[in-house]
């Protein structure tokens, strides 16, 4: 039973990993640098904190993207 729990779990966790490694080929840069893609990923966490504003704008951004499939 413990077997099957973990095994689960590494499903889960790697699916979560697809679904994310997804949004980056979403945002047009799947072919970005590791580093550059790391530095986005931390300045954008940097900025969004306490920033409701900034959080917001970036959420509607995404939500647009989401919504057009055409890509």
């Amino acid at each position: 039973m413990h077997r099957t729990t973990m095994t689960d779990a590494r499903k889960k966790d790697t699916r979560k990993k697809i679904e994310l490694g997804g949004l980056i080929v979403k945002a047009g840069l799947r072919f970005e640098n590791r580093a550059l893609l790391l530095g986005l990923l931390i300045d954008a966490s940097r900025r969004i904190q306490g920033d409701d504003a900034e959080r917001s704008r970036l959420a509607a951004i995404g939500a647009e993207a989401f919504g057009d499939d055409s890509e």
